[in-house]
């Protein structure tokens, strides 16, 4: 349950708050509530980074793919852990240490994660449904 805090914030720091949360469409206190837990979690794992996508903010490797599609193709891997992440870097063109990365933010932040790999399974089916129904248009 979200708690009221204070801050003493420079006001070009407030400014810039007040800048950002309009031009997305929020409030600053959920701006500032997103930021900081970016960034502690970036701070804690050095090499993921957050970026916007079409379904919102995500977690992915810098230089990388997002750490959910790391995680996907891990889950859907076959072998022994070790084989798993060796063949996921392969096929990636990732080091294996960035594989580690994306297993060790999953293993902190398995919900928002799954969340995402939820996310495109569903994108995925509603693409499906409409290429089923444009070919059963156009074949009859």
């Amino acid at each position: 349950m979200p708690r009221p805090t204070s801050f003493r914030l420079p006001d070009e720091l407030l400014a810039r708050l007040d800048e950002e949360a309009s031009s997305r469409g929020t409030s600053v206190s959920s701006l500032v509530s997103s930021v900081l837990d970016e960034g502690l979690k970036t701070r804690r794992f050095p090499g993921v980074v957050y970026r916007d996508g079409p379904t919102g903010r995500r977690a992915g490797l810098v230089g990388g793919p997002d750490v959910w599609e790391v995680i996907r193709a891990l889950k859907a891997a076959s072998g022994g852990a070790e084989v798993r992440v060796r063949t996921v870097a392969e096929e990636r063109g990732l080091p294996v240490a960035q594989v580690r990365l994306a297993i060790d933010f999953y293993g902190e932040h398995a919900d928002e994660v799954d969340e995402r790999i939820a996310l495109d399974a569903q994108a995925a089916e509603r693409v499906r449904k409409v290429v089923e129904r444009r070919e059963r248009l156009l074949s009859a």
